[in-house]
This record gives C-alpha cells, sequence and structure tokens, in this order.
C-alpha cells in the first residue's frame, strides 16, 4: 500500500522551480514489487504527484482519494473503475483481500492553483485488516476529531502523523512535533511513524528539527518512536529504539561528532539533489 506517493524532483507545478527534493528516492518508481493499493489525502503538490501518478497508472492497482481528486487522477492516465472517492467516514475494501480503507476527518485545506481552493476534499485514511489497523493522517492540524476516530476505527497498531513543514502561525493546517504527540495521544496510542519530514524544504525550521524534537519529548511521553532510515524496512512491532541517523546526514554542516572508524560505523552520504528516478 502507498500513501501519498511522491517519487517527483520538486513539489511545484514545474519540475524546473519550486521546493526540490534534497534527499533520494531509496528505490526507483519501476523497481517496486507489486502494489495492492495506492491512497492519495488530497491534491497538494507535495502528496499528489503528477509524474508519479502518471507511472503508477500503468499498474493494474486501484486508487483510494479524496471526493474530487479522482479527476486529476483519470487525467493524468487512471482508468475511471479504479478510482475509489470517498467521503469522511465512507470506506472502500479491496477485493479478495482482508483490508479496507476509511476516509476521516482532517483538518487542511486543498488546491493546485489559483481557481480551485477548497474544490476537492482532504482527509486522513485508516487502514484496517483483521489483525491490523494503521492510521495516515495526511495534512492537518491539530483537531478535536482524532477522538472520534479513535473511537469509531481504532484502536491502531501504528500511526502516521505528519510532524515537518510547520510553523507556530500554521497550527491550524499542519502538526509539526508537539502538536503530533497531542494528536497521537487523542487517537489512542499505537506506535508513532512521524512522515512528511526530510524530503523536501516547505518550510523555514531546520530539515531534522521534527525529528530531533520527537526525539526528545517522545520517550518523556512513553510513546515507541518509529523513525527508519530512508528506504530501511520495519516492522514496528519490532523496534526497539531509534538511531538517530539524519545526523549523519552532511555530517560538515550540522551536528559534529568525532570521528569514527568508517569500518564500524559507516557515514551515510545524501546527495543534494537526484536523477529523474522513472527515467
Amino acid at each position: 500500500v502507498l500513501t501519498d506517493p511522491v517519487w517527483g524532483l520538486r513539489a511545484s507545478p514545474s519540475q524546473l522551480a519550486g521546493p526540490k527534493r534534497f534527499q533520494p528516492v531509496p528505490i526507483a518508481l519501476r523497481e517496486l514489487p507489486a502494489i495492492d493499493l495506492v491512497l492519495v489525502s488530497h491534491d497538494h503538490y507535495d502528496h499528489l504527484d503528477y509524474p508519479t501518478i502518471r507511472e503508477l497508472a500503468k499498474r493494474d492497482v486501484p486508487f483510494v482519494t479524496s471526493l474530487g481528486v479522482g479527476a486529476h487522477l483519470q487525467a493524468w492516465g487512471v482508468p475511471a473503475e479504479r478510482i475509489h472517492e470517498l467521503d469522511w467516514w465512507e470506506s472502500y475494501t479491496l477485493p479478495k483481500a482482508d483490508l479496507s480503507v476509511t476516509a476521516a476527518p482532517s483538518q487542511h485545506f486543498s488546491g493546485r492553483g489559483l481557481k480551485d481552493r477548497n474544490a476537492t476534499l482532504w482527509s486522513s485514511l485508516a487502514i484496517r485488516s483483521s489483525r491490523h489497523a494503521v492510521f495516515f493522517s495526511g495534512d492537518t492540524g491539530l483537531t478535536t476529531e482524532y477522538a472520534a476516530i479513535r473511537e469509531r476505527l481504532g484502536p491502531f497498531d501504528l500511526v502516521m502523523l505528519e510532524v515537518g513543514a510547520f510553523h507556530p502561525a500554521w497550527g491550524d493546517i499542519h502538526l509539526g512535533p508537539a502538536h503530533a504527540l497531542e494528536a497521537h495521544a487523542l487517537l489512542g496510542g499505537g506506535a508513532l511513524l512521524p512522515v512528511h519530514w526530510g524530503t523536501f524544504s516547505l518550510a523555514l525550521h531546520a530539515w531534522d528539527e521534527p525529528a530531533e524534537t520527537l526525539l526528545e519529548l517522545g520517550p518523556k511521553q512513553g510513546v515507541q518512536l518509529v523513525m527508519p532510515r530512508l528506504g530501511e524496512p520495519v516492522e514496528p512491532a519490532q523496534v526497539d529504539g531509534v538511531t538517530p541517523w539524519w545526523r549523519r546526514v552532511d555530517e560538515p554542516q550540522s551536528h559534529p561528532a568525532p570521528a569514527e572508524p568508517r569500518a564500524e560505523s559507516p557515514v551515510m552520504t545524501l546527495p543534494r539533489a537526484m536523477p529523474w528516478p522513472l527515467d
């Protein structure tokens, strides 16, 4: 299951200008294994990416998204019969599979241009099987709706909450790390996988500030953090602590640490730019 997949170079209407990816994707899109479902929470450029959707449209995979967003998907090559739009509290069940997706409230907005502000819906998404449940926030500010989501769709084994691209003045539309911990409590807990950070610079804070804040505050509140390296597979139930891998990225510019033997602790080198992965 892919959630808001973005393989593009920029979160922008143009691949020539706008916020540019500064960490590479860990795998080319065409090299992904079989995909069962693609979820799109809303239509902003850092969540709904044209070149990514064009490539995924070549696969025989259903798309689940919020009301109105399906028009973009269909225009970009996804057949209408594979698009399933949901209003809040509506659900989609994957055929011949023990998996359902329910759209739930979030506190955000939508639009990709000057004339379509709030013309489509934005949602959080709850993914459930008979054994496990996962919550994906999409973009949102802190909302008391999370208590209702917990009551109607919880409990959750894994909670994926957006933590990056935040500012105190944006609290109504973006969580940030501190509000993410409050949202996590409202949702009733579960392992916390922070998302929406470490790829595009969409705010004035340092790219790794959300991670450092969570690493400081999360354990004090008894929150189990799941913060894998980019591209690292992880089983949330088996995570035992967090390794702050981000401190080894661009080490000369930030987070200086004593040199260590390379064989024991290799330095991660992630380029600030990347070749287009779909070529």
